[in-house]
């Protein structure tokens, strides 16, 4: 969560850990860095890092250092955040068995310190350090095993790079498990030898329904780099292209990787999770040898063929890729321009709808009015109490 729109708009960052004036001014230089203004808001961020506990203000000014002076930034601010942490919360606040391991993220004062290894996983990512960013995506996961800060999607395809396909499928099998009552342990980092079994009728049948499209494609290439073309691996790829079709849409049509993640509001399998799948992972999935598996399935080309979305139309796409998209809402799809003007006054309120619910999440989490009539709200739990936002 946003921590402008949680409890830390309230108590303060970290729980107050961080004076008002440093808070004050990390406000000012992210809005700048938002606005691509990062000249104007290094003074803000000198200013804020005075404040030692401004893990924050270490984070904003990593992104806007080249590359290898972030990262010391980012593990001079880890160090500092663990001993700010232990003389707060207690010498063992980071020893399995403490009362605070599985719990970090909930305890509000160790928010910043994870938000510090959240960068980390990313930067390492940037610079090809795969190893180190799944073990910190690891420690995340021990740390918060409930992953609030949405590691799950990401340690998959880390691993995967990493040259770690076994762990990589043991880590999505656990959070994919069929009727998965709770949080795996340890976040789903401890990791078993999978075996090459297919899954049960009933477990894939609860999959195509409710599916998490990253997990899936992981799940897919990772029996592929174990087995080969084996009838697991055929079976998970059939999954990820339902759940998810626009992953493998943009594979096989062979369109370029992403060039950054997608900070756009989504959904569920939205084509905005697809972007950010693809620039993590685009690069393993364009080996010839693992394209070629891929586009060789015809029941995933079936799959990935999209039919026009004028109900007075029948053509339905020859090869992936070859109708267009709606420019607004990114959903609807059409053979000619022809048919999209001939359906426009059936598609334009949803289309619109669509348009506006993006929209309007955009603004909320920019911290911007939202339009007139329409509410929002967002739950926060830290500490023992709630906190709801209403916008």
């Amino acid at each position: 969560m946003n921590r402008r729109h949680g409890m830390e708009s309230k108590l303060g960052v970290g729980g107050g850990t961080v004076s008002i004036e440093a808070q004050n001014n990390l406000d000012r230089a992210e809005d700048l860095c938002r606005r691509r203004k990062p000249a104007k808001a290094l003074p803000f961020l000198l200013k804020a890092m005075e404040d030692g506990n401004n893990l924050d203000a270490f984070v904003q000014a990593a992104f806007l250092f080249p590359l290898p002076e972030a990262l010391k930034a980012l593990e001079n601010a880890e160090a500092k955040g663990r001993e700010g942490l232990k003389q707060r919360l207690g010498p063992t606040c980071f020893d399995d068995g403490s009362k605070e391991v599985g719990k970090f993220y909930s305890i509000l004062e160790t928010r910043p310190y994870m938000r510090v290894l959240q960068a980390q996983v990313r930067l390492y990512f940037e610079v090809g350090q795969f190893g180190k960013s799944s073990d910190t995506m690891i420690e995340m996961l021990r740390l918060c095993p409930g992953d609030n800060m949405s590691q799950r999607t990401w340690l998959g395809s880390m691993l995967l790079s990493a040259g770690r396909p076994t762990d990589a499928l043991s880590f999505v099998k656990q959070w994919l498990a069929h009727n998965r009552r709770q949080t795996p342990p340890r976040g789903g980092t401890i990791f078993q030898t999978p075996t090459s079994d297919c899954l049960s009728s009933e477990h894939e049948q609860a999959l195509l329904k409710r599916g998490d499209g990253s997990m899936l494609h992981t799940a897919a290439l990772a029996c592929f780099r174990l087995w080969g073309d084996c009838p697991v691996a055929r079976q998970y790829l059939r999954l990820a292209a339902h759940a998810n079709p626009t992953i493998l849409t943009k594979i096989l049509a062979k369109i370029d990787k992403p060039r950054s993640l997608n900070n756009n509001p989504r959904g569920f399998n939205s084509p905005e999770e697809a972007q950010d799948y693809l620039w993590l992972t685009q690069n393993l999935w364009m080996d010839p040898v693992v394209w070629e598996w891929a586009n060789n399935d015809v029941d995933v080309k079936k799959a990935l063929l999209k039919s026009c979305s004028n109900v007075d139309c029948d053509a339905v796409e020859q090869s992936v890729t070859q109708f267009k998209r709606c420019a607004a809402c990114k959903e609807a799809v059409y053979c000619t321009q022809e048919c999209q003007k001939s359906h426009w006054k059936t598609h334009k309120p949803t289309c619109k709808q669509q348009k506006q619910l993006k929209d309007m999440v955009r603004a909320y989490q920019k911290g911007k009015p939202i339009p007139d009539g329409a509410h929002m709200a967002s739950a926060d739990f830290a500490n023992g109490m709630s906190f709801i936002n209403w916008a």
